[in-house]
């Protein structure tokens, strides 16, 4: 404990050793010796509209679904709902906290938002002191406010998938013949 009263030093947030995905165990010969939980994950097209069979999606809460000031409804409870069943298809459900896909669905939802906010009132708006003077829109920073909070929070929930998956998510999951195409090396 330093002279102020704080605790300084000790083990920083993320310091440390970063955890191996199991796709390196695997490769390496699992030298811990301990089981390694794999999840396999089918080669199933993402725009899927089946449900898979036997997966108990915990009901979005009211708030995702929540009238706004205008009386339509937030919409985060769609992307919750397409979220988890995308999950379930890849059998990942139980390892993503729905808090996580709560924050995600909220935040991606408020970037719509504020998309159509900006389509509607366009980029350039009053200043509130010097009415002839234009200032950038408020909606433009909340949008790219809220587009660096969902891309965090989604790079979050692919980093539990991509930790646990027992084979290459990218090679499954991509069905675009162009994007295979750029994927592909030069020979």
């Amino acid at each position: 404990m330093a002279k102020d009263g704080t605790n300084r030093g000790g083990a920083r947030v993320g310091a440390g050793r970063k955890p191996k995905a199991i796709q390196e165990k695997i490769l390496e010969g699992n030298l811990g010796h301990r089981e390694i939980k794999k999840i396999m994950v089918t080669d199933i097209p993402l725009d899927s509209t089946s449900d898979p069979e036997g997966v108990d999606m915990p009901p979005p809460d009211e708030y995702l679904s929540a009238l706004q000031r205008d009386g339509k409804p937030l919409g985060a409870d769609l992307i919750y709902i397409k979220t988890c069943k995308w999950l379930a298809r890849l059998g990942c459900e139980s390892l993503v906290s729905g808090e996580l896909i709560e924050q995600y669905a909220v935040a991606f939802a408020r970037w719509k938002q504020c998309e159509k906010a900006v389509s509607q009132y366009g980029l350039v708006g009053k200043h509130p002191t010097c009415p002839s003077s234009p200032i950038q829109s408020p909606f433009v920073a909340m949008s790219h406010t809220y587009q660096k909070q969902t891309s965090q929070l989604w790079f979050q929930i692919y980093g539990i998938i991509r930790e646990n998956c027992s084979v290459d998510i990218n090679a499954n999951t991509i069905n675009d013949p162009m994007e295979n195409l750029l994927r592909s090396k030069k020979k």
